[in-house]
């Protein structure tokens, strides 16, 4: 009976510490969602409302048992944090490495990134694993501390990004003629971006024909790179074919020595038989 008035104190400070800890969660969670920072406003609201929550659950504690000083709880949640730690040691990994993530933004959300094999647009960074929708639809779910831990390549962190190709000319063809067609060509397709210019540089002597390597920018989204690809490739295509000028097919050069090979011992053996 003594201790009523104690044990009332308590829990109406933890109540009241409840609603402390809901209004500062949702402040925290408003104000980073206010900057475009909803996952990670998400994230923290909730960090923060439970801290709270533990810490008026302390100071509750400490008013209904007067004997038991926050040291003691301090201590215990210290040797209970440790019991815990191994316990679920990946999902903490996992969570932390999230909470760095959405700290530091290597990534945003919608960003196309690469990252153990796997590519796709970010869906989610969630405290356990970031959600990637891949080009054919797949959810890939990755854990945050492989991500935090491995190289990834963030395809759109820069508004362009240039693709290249390399096309066979042949030798008899006429060169200069051909890399003028192939730039103007290039540079009148669509999507192609004219802030950068487009390169078109002798790459490479192969065996039938000199390779041209060309080079453009383009919107770094998946979708368009792909589309300008292919339209480069049937354009130009188009425009050597009107222009007269031959792109060679590869020659095996295997191949033609061993029928050559073949002909020839044909030939002995035939000459042989006549001089018998």
């Amino acid at each position: 009976m003594r201790n009523i008035p104690n044990i009332l104190v308590g829990i109406a400070v933890f109540i009241l510490m409840i609603f402390i800890s809901k209004w500062v969660g949702r402040a925290v969670k408003k104000i980073l969602v206010s900057r475009g920072r909803d996952n990670f406003g998400e994230i923290l609201g909730g960090f923060t409302r439970w801290s709270l929550t533990i810490l008026g659950l302390m100071l509750s504690l400490t008013i209904i048992s007067p004997n038991l000083s926050p040291a003691d709880l301090i201590a215990g949640l210290g040797v209970s944090s440790v019991a815990i730690g191994f316990a679920f040691k990946d999902i903490l990994q996992n969570w932390l490495a999230g909470i760095l993530i959405l700290m530091r933004q290597p990534f945003e959300l919608d960003d196309q990134i690469v990252v153990n094999g796997f590519e796709g647009s970010v869906e989610r960074i969630q405290t356990r694993a970031t959600i990637i929708r891949q080009y054919d639809g797949q959810r890939i779910v990755i854990p945050n501390s492989e991500i935090y831990t491995n190289a990834v390549k963030v395809i759109t962190a820069n508004e362009l990004i240039r693709s290249q190709y390399d096309i066979g000319l042949g030798y008899d063809q006429p060169r200069e003629k051909a890399l003028q067609i192939l730039k103007e060509t290039i540079e009148n397709t669509k999507g192609v971006s004219n802030e950068k210019p487009v390169d078109i540089l002798p790459w490479d002597q192969a065996d039938s024909w000199l390779t041209i390597r060309v080079r453009w920018w383009t919107d770094s989204e998946r979708a368009n790179v792909v589309k300008v690809f292919s339209d480069v490739i049937l354009n130009t295509q188009n425009a050597m074919d009107d222009a007269g000028i031959d792109l060679p097919f590869p020659t095996n050069i295997e191949i033609q020595n061993a029928h050559d090979h073949k002909e020839a011992k044909e030939m002995m053996d035939a000459k042989k038989e006549q001089d018998n």
